[in-house]
Parts: structure tokens; sequence; C-alpha cells
């Protein structure tokens, strides 16, 4: 495996486990009405920055969000998104 690739891999997996621990943490926060929430607006921008899998993951593991349309639309279109950049990174990684 090449260098560039596997830091490109590693860097996705780590952006995923921290967005799948924020849905985590937002969860937890929504249980208690005392607690600062982490907003939707944040969660998006952790899923285009690469976490979109992670965030997903997390709606229907911690049960979270999945009741809001935006939110089952928008996750796996950005998904798509992200796996369309990571797949044009990957082929043109020596070009740069």
């Amino acid at each position: 495996m090449d260098k560039a690739l596997a830091i490109m891999l590693i860097f996705f997996l780590a952006v995923n486990a921290l967005a799948f621990f924020i849905m985590f943490l937002d969860k937890r926060k929504s249980k208690k009405a005392s607690a600062e929430r982490i907003s939707e607006g944040m969660l998006f921008f952790i899923a285009t920055a690469f976490g979109s899998v992670g965030v997903y993951a997390g709606m229907f593991v911690f049960h979270h969000k999945t009741q809001k349309w935006y939110f089952l639309v928008g996750i796996p279109l950005l998904i798509l998104q992200n796996a369309t950049l990571l797949y044009f990174i990957k082929e043109n990684i020596n070009a740069f």
C-alpha cells in the first residue's frame, strides 16, 4: 500500500471514529435537559469533513436524529460526496 494512501485511510478512520463518538455524546446530552448540545450544523459539518459514515452509524446505533428527514436524506448524500472525493484523491494522489 502506498504511504499516502495509508495516511488517507488512517485520517478517514480517525475522523469517522470521532464523528461516531460525537453522536454518542450528543445522544447522552439529549437525555440531560441542562446539558449544552452539539448543534445539528456541527454534526453536518463533521459529516461533510469525511465523517459521514461515523455520523450515519451513530444515528442508528444510538437511535439519534433518525426522526429528522434532513439527516435521513442528507447524511447518505454526504456519504456519496465523501466517497466520490476520496476516489478522486486516490486516483490523483500521485499528480499532487
